[in-house]
């Protein structure tokens, strides 16, 4: 019985220390400001919408092309 308190105090030590770790190193990071949050996702949405708007385009003529091959 001991010997499972033991690991159990382990596993509860390990985890204390993962969580202060993990805490020192959310420290570090540069979190971005309001502004450059809207401006990278601004680009995103321009970016996804251009692909879309090729691929659909490029839909449109793969499907106009196998049609006239089919007929």
């Amino acid at each position: 019985m001991g010997e499972w308190i033991q690991r159990v105090r382990d596993a509860v030590q390990r985890l204390l220390e993962f969580f202060k770790e993990a805490w020192q190193e959310l420290k570090k990071v540069h979190w971005p400001t309001w502004k450059e949050t809207y401006a990278a996702t601004s680009i995103v949405v321009i970016v996804v919408l251009i692909i879309s708007f090729f691929l659909a385009i490029v839909d449109f003529g793969l499907t106009r092309f196998v049609q006239a091959v089919i007929r």
